[in-house]
């Protein structure tokens, strides 16, 4: 494929990711924010942002970090919260799987939620995208994204470590991380998975080290299977 339209397609890409630079910059300062106040270093915060690129893992975490969760609870509950990243990867597999094993292992380092939904977007309007400026489209959105988060969670970890720590804004973190998971409510299945969620995740606040935000969290799952599954029974 000529050298040109890659260039055109990963152009592309950087065009369709500017736009979601109005949502990607206050959270990433406010990710830096909070890491600082949660204890974490300006090391661990870069580190734990760049490794992970994901925000709705990085606040669960830290919520259950200010809680003191243990290790294994904290990175179970990250994990549960970024299982999403499992159904993007298979979802893009019959578009990009063809690339080069370097390009696929960039691809799934830069797989989140802004890159994916703009991509599929594309691939889906263009279904006769060759394959390599399916990679370039997708990196292009990704690049257009990942410097602002990186770059302004540095920002937001600087202003934390300026605010004196009597003002504990630890509130900071749930409010977040309620107004990222917020938007992706939009079905039945979604609204029921929430509700059990909330609802066990209180019953069982008595639990040791955050253990039962993983139980409700098993639970919302196995609630939003169950109720997509007798939606698509009825349709048919």
């Amino acid at each position: 494929m000529p050298a040109t339209t890659t260039k055109s397609a990963f152009l592309a890409g950087v065009r369709d990711g500017l736009p979601f630079i109005v949502m990607v910059v206050p959270f990433a300062m406010l990710f830096g924010v909070v890491a600082i106040e949660a204890g974490l270093t300006l090391a661990q915060t870069m580190g734990f942002t760049i490794l992970v690129i994901a925000g709705a893992s990085q606040f669960a975490a830290l919520q259950l970090m200010v809680e003191n969760a243990a290790i294994g609870f904290i990175l179970l509950a990250a994990l549960a919260v970024n299982l999403r990243m499992a159904m993007y990867s298979a979802a893009l597999a019959p578009h990009l799987g063809g690339a080069p094993m370097w390009q696929r292992l960039l691809v799934g380092y830069l797989n989140f939620d802004q890159s994916y939904m703009a991509s599929v977007a594309r691939y889906d309007d263009t279904p006769d995208m060759p394959l390599s400026d399916k990679v370039a489209f997708f990196l292009g959105v990704a690049a257009a994204i990942t410097p602002f988060w990186c770059s302004f969670t540095l920002v937001g970890a600087l202003i934390g470590a300026a605010i004196p720590e009597s003002y504990q804004i630890e509130f900071i973190m749930p409010i977040a991380f309620l107004s990222m998971v917020a938007p992706m409510i939009k079905s039945l299945a979604h609204v029921a998975a929430a509700f059990v969620s909330a609802v066990v995740a209180l019953l069982l606040v008595w639990m040791p080290s955050g253990s039962g935000l993983l139980v409700a969290a098993v639970c919302a799952m196995g609630t939003g299977v169950m109720v997509e599954t007798w939606m698509e029974g009825r349709r048919a």
